[in-house]
């Protein structure tokens, strides 16, 4: 029988042990190969969740193109975890690539529950939840970045639809400034940064009042959410 790839939700900030549910750290500790974004964070979570052996007998392998060595494994009947560096794997993450090439070869593929900033996010929101839409990134370049935007702030108007997206940390404060400058008064911004941290901050407001908050995000990991009612 072909092993199973799992997908495995890690912390978006404290410890691993209370990110993940019993069953899953339960799967988890089963494990001995890993498929990683980052080998350093993934050995940090894998001491966090108490793994039954030592860290340095664990196998880990970072996700390069290709993948033909996992998926090798996977058919010889090995089970792999696959850890994306936070939140869920193959979501706006390099470890959809692996998943891709083993749904293409027929291998099982389960997700472990966890943490998923972009859901925590919708729900603390306030906004549209029957209808939205996941927009991974918008361009880097500003006159692109604003005809996005103006794209999907036009989609939420038509759709009825909440539009998510997220930005490098650097690049949060020239994202908002976006968001203001392009937006109309009325439209409705959610900025969620440090989902499940001490620091955690999530405010929703109309874009005029944004513009005379002056706020400012920083290098904090961010959800952006859009809707135009």
């Amino acid at each position: 029988m072909p092993g199973i790839l799992y997908a495995i939700p890690t912390p978006l900030g404290g410890a691993a042990a209370d990110a993940l549910s019993a069953p899953a750290l339960a799967t988890v500790r089963t494990l001995r190969r890993f498929a990683v974004e980052n080998a350093k964070s993934a050995r940090a979570f894998l001491k966090d969740v108490g793994m039954p052996c030592a860290i340095q007998d664990l196998e880990l392998s970072v996700l390069e193109s290709g993948f033909s060595r996992q998926i090798e494994e996977l058919q010889a009947g090995i089970s792999i975890g696959l850890l994306s560096e936070a939140g869920c794997p193959a979501i706006a993450d390099p470890g959809a690539g692996l998943v891709e090439a083993a749904q293409r070869s027929g291998i099982r593929v389960v997700p472990l529950v966890g943490p998923s900033s972009i859901v925590l996010a919708l729900m603390a929101s306030g906004l549209e939840g029957q209808r939205f839409a996941f927009c991974g990134y918008l361009p880097r370049e500003a006159q692109a970045r604003r005809l996005r935007i103006r794209e999907l702030e036009a989609r939420s108007r038509r759709e009825r639809e909440t539009q998510i997206f997220i930005e490098t940390p650097y690049r949060n404060d020239a994202m908002l400034g976006a968001l203001l400058q392009t937006c109309a008064p009325g439209t409705s911004l959610c900025v969620a940064s440090d989902l499940t941290l001490r620091t955690e901050e999530i405010r929703t407001r109309p874009i005029a009042v944004w513009r005379d908050a002056r706020h400012a995000i920083g290098r904090r990991p961010t959800v952006f959410l859009l809707f135009s009612g």
